[in-house]
Formats: C-alpha cells, structure tokens, sequence
C-alpha cells in the first residue's frame, strides 16, 4: 500500500498546496488500495470515474491558489446520503436501483471545498445497528484482530463501513452519521477519531431519515484535527432542513491550542455501569490523570436520569423510523414486489416491505408502529419523551454548574467478532450504553482513540460538550490525545 494513503487531512493539504503531490496521485494510491481491500467490504460503491475527475479539477484550482482545505482530499461517504447519479441504498434491498437526481448538503459541501469522492460505504440497512451486520451488502470487516485470532471482528454500526475504511487507510476520512452513537461506538471500535456535532449544526437534506430527531451527520478521521477541519466544511445553515442552525460556523482547527488550563471536566457516576470491563474502567481512570495534568479540574457529577436512556431511546428511535419508512412502498422508487393475479396495493405494500426490508428493520417499524397506536401512545411514546426532557435537563444543570466538557468510556468493549451469536436484541441494544444520551439531549460528543486492551484491540473515551461549542469540545479532545499518545494501527492481512 502506498503511503500516500496514510497521510492525514492536514498533512495532504500541506503538500498539496506545496506542490509535492498531486490530488490525482492521492486520489489513484486511495483507489489502488480500495481494490486491494475487497475483503473488509468496506466500499460498496465505488466511483473512480467521478473520483479522478474530481481529483483533476481540485488540482487546476489549487494550481490557481483557489483552495479550501478540504481541496484534492480523497474522502468516502457513507451509503445514507444522497449522492446525484451515484446508487444510495442506505445498504437496503428496498432502495435496490435508487439513484438520486440530486446532492445531499453535507456532500455538496464537501465537493463544494474540493473534496474527492471515492465511493460509497457500507453501513447498517437504514443506519439500524451497532456491527454492521444488518447490511444488504454483507458485514463490513474491522481492520484490526485480536492479537494471532484470525476471527473477524466489528468495525461497529451503523457507520462500520466508514470506520473500517478510515482504519485501513483506504481514504483520509470519511462521513458517517450519529442517530445513536453510529459514529463515535465505530470509532472507539476501530482506534480512529469520530465526533457528532450538536443536533442542527449539519444539515440532513439528503441523508436517508432514520428517526429525524436524534440523526446528525459528522467526520470520521484519522486524528482531531483532521475532525476539526472536516467538521467545519460540513457544518452551516440550510434553509432545506428547518431543524438546521441559523448560526455561524466558526474555523474549529484553529481553535486547537491544547490548553485546558482552568476547564472543568465532569465524570458521571450513573456511568459506572455493573459489569464493566476492568480495561474499560482503567482507561477511563487513566482518562481522568491525563486531563487533570494537562491543567482541567475534575470533577464528580450526578445524571440521575442516564438509567432510563436507552429504554427511551428505544421507543422514540423506532417510532420515528416507523412514520420515515412508510414511504418505502413500492410506488415511486426502489424494489417493487412481483405481485399475483389480483392482488392490490395493499398486497404491494405487504410483499414490497417483506421482500425489501431486513429483520432488525422490521423489528423497529412493528416496535414504532405498536409504541404510536391508539392505546400505547401515553403508555410509551410520550412517556418517553418525557424522559428525554429530563435527561437533557440533567445535561443543562451540569453545564450551568461550571462544568466545559463531561468524560465517559465511548464503548462498554473492545470490537466484537461478527457473526456472535445475539438470541436477545436487547444485548446488541447494549452497545450504546454511553452514546444515546448525547443524542436524547442534542448534545455534542468525540470519541478520541485512548489505548487498547490486553488483545491488541483499540478502545475510545467520549467526551461530551455543551451544545454549539464543537470548538472547545475538539480542543479538550486534542489535549486528551496528545496526552493519550495513541499511534496503533492495525497490522495488514488484508
């Protein structure tokens, strides 16, 4: 594999605009080594024709000193968003032939900044999973193994496709999508840097709706400052997305000093879950030594309500899948069912979504769907709700106490093997024990690489910031990694 592929955002922008290299040769080095990892299954579309000719124009415009930073980088972008002319199947049989006639915001504005795109990546279908084994594509494969255990492991989910390609340096980032921890539990999974900004800072025009309250977009690289220079090309109001912020974007690299000198950091009790991996809890101990010696104050908090995260998120997560995935039908777009003789449109429904969606999504539509009906709808739905209010209140109070930032493991484990056989949902629903929070409360969150465990395998902190202030949370994760010094890669089988 070239080495060209290794290099970081800030590192290619450099000698791109230096001279020392071109995006062509950056863009043919990422293709030669997409074709050289078929076995991760990482890329599931992939797109060299758009991807050289988008590499040429970002070199004339940095040959005429016209060049954002993102110009010339080679990036790959996650199957939920909608890429005009490209397939966007949200790695679903339903969307099986669907090619938009239009750009998602998030994308327009990469390539808006120059950006390079490789291809699409694989992914949970419609972002529903935690391993990305809910794929119509098949499993993506985690880069890294456990120590001379050839099994394969997770990269995570839903963006597992994204973290994968990030890892194995096939792109220099990649986006993904956060409705529940989708980018920063595959991040933690695959020792690369992940970050979910505040519910409203990107725009969703154009990214496949999962539950359109919680789903935000955000990068996936290879450090924080690589996170910091992405984030802020993706970011920015939209008049298309009325949940979008009207407000301004500031440059979040240079907001990146590593001084955290007279910053409080708050260390939630309710996150010392029973059962916890000793290697998770040492980590985030170790966590904890590192930010008070880089200047922090730390300090003790309560969230009472984070017990009843998950239950809630699990109710409001489906429900709102449930009213988004009833426009996949048959009629206008996708798979259609072959119908019999006589058969009506309420048959095409049936057969269409049967055929169409996998068992974990039509696990989640009967679960919305019940959680909405006549009779449940105050039993579950608006209770839940009413939790999410109280969990987001818990987040406010801490902030209004002084608190800048909050630490927590990102992952209850190191990466999983795939195929793990999971009798209960339930357990698989586990995995984002420490994620589903931020997005209940609309929150910012960063999972930055820490350390590994006693097999080799990466694994994450979270760090969890006040809503709009991405900048402060990206600086209070540069100094964690500079204190962390994590510089593992996984070793190459493929």
């Amino acid at each position: 594999m070239s080495d060209l592929t290794k290099m970081k955002i800030a590192d290619a922008r450099d000698a791109l605009r230096k001279g020392d290299v071109t995006s062509v040769a950056l863009t043919e080095a990422c293709l030669s080594a997409i074709d050289a990892a078929d076995t991760l299954n990482a890329f599931v579309h992939k797109t060299p024709d758009i991807a050289l000719e988008q590499a040429r124009a970002a070199d004339a415009r940095i040959g005429s000193g016209d060049a954002p930073d993102l110009c010339g980088i080679p990036l790959g972008i996650k199957d939920l968003f909608c890429t005009k002319g490209v397939a966007s199947q949200a790695a679903s049989r339903i969307l099986q032939g669907f090619k938009p006639e239009y750009e998602s915001t998030v994308s327009n504005r990469l390539f808006d900044a120059g950006a390079v795109m490789l291809g699409k990546l694989n992914m949970d279908e419609f972002a529903m999973g935690s391993s990305n084994e809910t794929s119509v594509y098949g499993n993506a494969v985690n880069p890294w193994r456990r120590g001379n255990d050839d099994s394969a492991l997770t990269p995570g989910g839903s963006s597992g496709g994204s973290a994968a390609a990030v890892a194995a340096d096939l792109c220099l980032a990649a986006t993904g999508t956060d409705t529940g921890g989708s980018i920063r539990q595959p991040a933690a999974f695959t020792g690369i840097t992940g970050i979910k900004p505040t519910y409203g800072r990107c725009s969703r025009w154009g990214i496949v709706a999962f539950a359109s309250s919680l789903d935000q977009a955000g990068p996936m690289t290879k450090d924080v400052r690589d996170a910091a220079i992405m984030l802020t090309a993706m970011c920015g109001h939209d008049p298309k997305d009325s949940t979008s912020a009207d407000l301004p974007v500031p440059d979040f690299e240079s907001m990146l000093t590593g001084d955290i000198r007279g910053k409080t950091i708050g260390i939630p009790r309710e996150y010392r879950m029973e059962g916890m991996p000793e290697e998770i809890e040492a980590l985030w101990a170790e966590g904890r030594k590192m930010l008070e010696d880089a200047g922090a104050t730390i300090k003790d908090i309560s969230l009472p309500h984070t017990k009843y995260a998950l239950p809630a998120y699990y109710v409001i997560a489906p429900a709102e899948a449930s009213s988004n995935l009833a426009r996949y039908d048959g009629v206008r777009y996708g798979h259609r069912a072959s119908l019999a003789k006589g058969d009506g449109i309420t048959e095409m429904y049936e057969k269409t979504r049967a055929e169409g969606f996998g068992a974990e999504v039509q696990r989640r539509v009967m679960v919305g769907t019940y959680v909405l009906s006549a009779g449940f709808y105050d039993a579950y739905y608006n209770r839940a709700r009413k939790v999410r209010t109280l969990i987001k209140r818990d987040f406010e109070q801490v902030f209004d106490d002084g608190i800048d930032a909050i630490l927590t493991p990102a992952t209850p484990s190191a990466a999983f093997e795939l195929g793990r056989t999971v009798k209960d949902p339930v357990e698989m629903y586990l995995n984002d024990v420490f994620t589903v929070t931020v997005n209940l409360a609309g929150l910012p969150g960063i999972s930055v690489p820490a350390g590994v465990d006693q097999q080799g395998l990466p694994l994450g902190l979270q760090l969890i910031g006040r809503p709009w202030e991405e900048g402060d949370l990206l600086n209070t994760a540069y100094a964690l990694e500079r204190a962390a010094g994590f510089v593992a890669k996984p070793s190459q089988w493929w």
